[in-house]
């Protein structure tokens, strides 16, 4: 398999939502899947997928090792949709727009706009990215009105799964940050699909923060649409802080 540039979350790896759903396609007949990173996802390189073995499938580069993946239980508690308007109004405080965020804006002689700014799920400056711009709505809590589009359809007009799995990935990080909390990359994702929407529909993506184990940073992500039918559902583990 093949992660293309396109599906980048930071400038040289594949954004972790995005090729957890890729990966999670390896184990079949479950209804979640857990996707463990254990290196950056190299973009637009072969990767070798090997068969599930002890029930864990792996993605390895040569040598490398850069996933594993296993059948899972996954059932959060995930809170009641919030007011659409409500989260309408709250985006431009994303921190999809924010400056001097970045994890080098301190090193940088121009602002930069967003923590990631060209991360397929959440980057502004993404040229063809999914534009999931979660804002905070208190502590710990953001949300986003994803505007799909029709052309990111499979062939039966419904979103692809890796997609509503992206969608699910940065706001978790983001639910930290609402909370004073800037975490390190993403360490390992669940996610079940529930339901694929029809491609180019509007739907609320929202995450929140769970708990903190020592270095790990848990949060949960879920995706509804306009009536408030359950699309999917994730939880994100982000390794590590670094300076707000």
């Amino acid at each position: 398999m093949i992660i293309e540039n396109k599906f980048r979350g930071p400038p040289s790896s594949g954004n972790g939502g995005y090729v957890s759903g890729i990966f999670a396609r390896l184990i079949k007949d479950t209804t979640a899947t857990e996707v463990t990173l254990r290196a950056p996802i190299p973009l637009d390189h072969l990767l070798t997928a090997v068969p599930p073995d002890n029930d864990v499938a792996r993605v390895v580069d040569g040598e490398t090792l850069i996933a594993e993946v296993r059948a899972a239980e996954l059932s959060l508690d995930i809170p009641e949709p919030v007011d659409w308007d409500l989260v309408r109004g709250a985006e431009p405080l994303s921190y999809s727009f924010a400056e001097n965020i970045h994890p080098q804006s301190s090193q940088q002689t121009l602002k930069v706009r967003g923590f990631h700014p060209i991360c397929f799920c959440c980057g502004a400056d993404h040229e063809d990215g999914l534009q999931v711009f979660a804002a905070p709505l208190d502590e710990g809590r953001v949300a986003a009105i994803w505007r799909t589009k029709q052309e990111w359809a499979a062939e039966d007009g419904k979103l692809r799964a890796e997609y509503l799995w992206t969608a699910m990935d940065c706001p978790g990080q983001f639910a930290f940050m609402s909370a004073g909390i800037k975490t390190g990359l993403l360490g390992r994702m669940t996610g079940r699909i529930h339901a694929r929407p029809v491609a180019g529909e509007d739907l609320l993506v929202t995450a929140w923060t769970v708990r903190v184990e020592g270095k790990k940073h848990f949060a949960g992500s879920a995706i509804h649409t306009k009536d408030h039918q359950l699309c999917g559902e994730a939880m994100t583990v982000w390794i590590g802080r670094r300076e707000m």
